[in-house]
């Protein structure tokens, strides 16, 4: 089997995220991770916060706490709500970890070597009040291409586009809200991009094809406009240093890398923390370098692709040294809060945390997947919401799950019943099982997620009309045997639903599963051609009918959600 690399964008240390944070990004790189260990494939799924940077002093000077302090606590607390929604993380890293800083280093000092590293002078905005220069973040204003008036230094939220403090229409300071800014000299690295512009395109020119067009239209466009030579240095107290053996002035005056710099690299870093927990048994190069067997999927929203398609490959690139560059890209749009942006800066729209105080994980699993914003962006209503629940887990899935056990409990005790053999229905039924399991399989494959919820609720759903077909509650009345040949096969159908639906909502398939007593691992995947004779459930297997699967979200919850969250007015 081959073995798979997965990052997801590293979410800022910055607060805790929302909901469009994690369908961008770090939900479907879990789903994907889970369904290819499923299939056999040796997987290692990679994230860890993003620590450096203005977000993290901002925040930690909100908070009244040290960056160091505030970026281990604000860490503790995003893991424990990815631990809330189950991902599946192999390693969940810090950038902020001495790995990350010396392989940085490494990297700067290779590229440096190479020639693609230039110290040079800038102009730099540079606050009297605050006394001391304001980079990125620490700069915010009105966005020169599209008007945005809460645009930072760095990028442009609305627009995508990236920016230089000095890029900004009426600046001011994020930390005193100064307008009274001056513009004065100071050194900084350049990593030399536009020496590396032809290797890139002709890098991204052998992947671009396989990507999605979001993906590859994103690279395309930076390309075109060309590359340029960009600042990878900052005056900043937080980051990874500047090495003094390599550039001793820039390193005593306090010199970080830029986090655009050294957050990617902190993929590779967090799979070395992984390895050196266990070195005995795990080679982080095995991942990374000379790695050719190795297929690495990367997941991001779409403000991210730019940073992961040019600009972290151009820095591996230019090292000469033969580091695992990314296979494919699965872009994201945005999701939107009743057609407003979610935003963690400004605290828009429902959070993780909050969504896990409300409702069970496996409830914003699925309609976040179900509903991914993969060609187009896409909205986040309550209504929207509720309605897919309800009407999905509750009254497709759950529903079935719970009528068939507990009817067969009722007329044959808490075992599955034998009865008859299986007769042309079932044989109709096992072919159609075949067909759109296959079909499933297919959109997985190919990160095709609306298309394979779409095939997922299909499975689900040709259950109950097996069900409605042949009637058990009137079979039971002339043919027992009859109507035990259909609740096997029903609960068959629990069982495959519980394994080819663990990627989409894995509490509730362990729920399913463990309504029978089996020997093994009962959550390894059944191909089409094994799912066709639904027989992996035999008769006189002990079973017991589990709590509610999905409880259905009533009128007034909905009220009450809109009015806690905010309805139509958020956007």
């Amino acid at each position: 089997m081959a073995r798979h690399l997965i990052t997801s964008a590293l979410p800022y240390i910055n607060g805790i995220k929302h909901l469009g944070n994690m369908v961008g990004s770090m939900l479907p790189a879990d789903v994907y991770s889970r369904y290819l260990r499923q299939r056999g494939h040796d997987v290692l799924y990679i994230c860890a916060t993003d620590e450096h940077g203005t977000p993290a002093e901002l925040a930690a000077k909100e908070a009244g706490l040290s960056v160091a302090e505030f970026c281990a606590q604000a860490h503790d607390a995003q893991k424990a709500v990815y631990d809330g929604f189950e991902l599946s993380f192999d390693y969940f890293g810090r950038s902020s970890s001495q790995q990350n800083a010396e392989i940085t280093q490494h990297f700067a000092r290779q590229l440096q070597l190479n020639g693609f590293i230039e110290e040079r002078a800038i102009r730099q905005v540079y606050s009297p009040v605050d006394g001391r220069f304001l980079p990125d973040r620490y700069v915010e204003g009105t966005c020169p291409h599209c008007g945005y008036d809460k645009a930072r230094g760095d990028q442009c939220e609305n627009c995508t586009r990236v920016l230089d403090p000095t890029d900004l229409i009426e600046p001011r300071s994020a930390i005193s809200g100064s307008t009274e800014l001056e513009v004065r000299e100071t050194k900084h690295l350049f990593l030399l991009q536009s020496k590396l512009q032809v290797e890139v395109e002709a890098w991204v020119a052998e992947h671009e094809e396989e990507w999605p067009q979001l993906a590859s239209s994103i690279a395309r466009k930076w390309l075109t406009e060309g590359l340029h030579d960009r600042a990878i240095t900052r005056d900043l107290d937080w980051g990874v240093p500047v090495p003094a053996d390599t550039w001793p002035e820039l390193a005593a005056e306090g010199k970080v890398f830029y986090v655009w710099f050294d957050a990617p690299i902190e993929y590779i870093a967090a799979t070395k923390e992984w390895a050196d927990a266990d070195p005995a048994n795990r080679d982080y190069k095995a991942w990374w370098y000379e790695a050719e067997d190795v297929r690495y999927t990367q997941f991001m929203a779409k403000d991210n692709v730019p940073f992961h398609t040019v600009m972290f490959p151009a820095t591996e690139i230019g090292t000469r040294e033969p580091w695992k560059k990314v296979d494919y890209v699965k872009a994201f749009n945005w999701l939107t809060y009743y057609g407003g942006k979610f935003s963690t800066s400004q605290k828009r729209g429902v959070f993780t945390d909050q969504a896990l105080e409300t409702l069970p994980a496996d409830f914003w699993r699925y309609f976040l997947i179900a509903n991914a914003p993969e060609s187009d962006d896409s909205s986040f209503t309550w209504e929207h919401f509720t309605t897919t629940v309800n009407k999905d887990l509750g009254g497709t899935l759950g529903n079935f799950v719970n009528r068939v056990l507990t009817f067969s409990r009722k007329k044959f005790g808490d075992e599955v019943p034998a009865g008859s053999p299986a007769g042309e229905a079932e044989a109709r039924l096992g072919e159609q099982i075949a067909e759109l399991l296959a079909e499933y399989e297919g959109h997985m494959d190919s990160l095709q997620y609306r298309k394979a919820a779409a095939a997922l609720r299909a499975l689900w759903s040709a259950g109950n009309a097996y069900l409605d077909e042949k009637a058990p509650w009137l079979e039971v009345k002339t043919d027992l045997d009859g109507a035990a040949l259909t609740l096997r096969t029903a609960m068959n159908l629990i069982h495959l639903y519980s394994v080819v639906s663990e990627p989409f909502i894995p509490a509730s398939a362990r729920t399913m599963r463990s309504s029978f007593e089996l020997a093994g691992d009962t959550a390894t995947w059944i191909s089409p051609e094994q799912a066709k004779s639904l027989d992996a459930v035999p008769a006189g297997t002990p079973f017991t009918v589990p709590p509610v699967l999905f409880a259905r979200i009533a009128e007034e919850d909905l009220q009450s959600y809109r009015e806690r969250f905010g309805g139509t007015e958020a956007g």
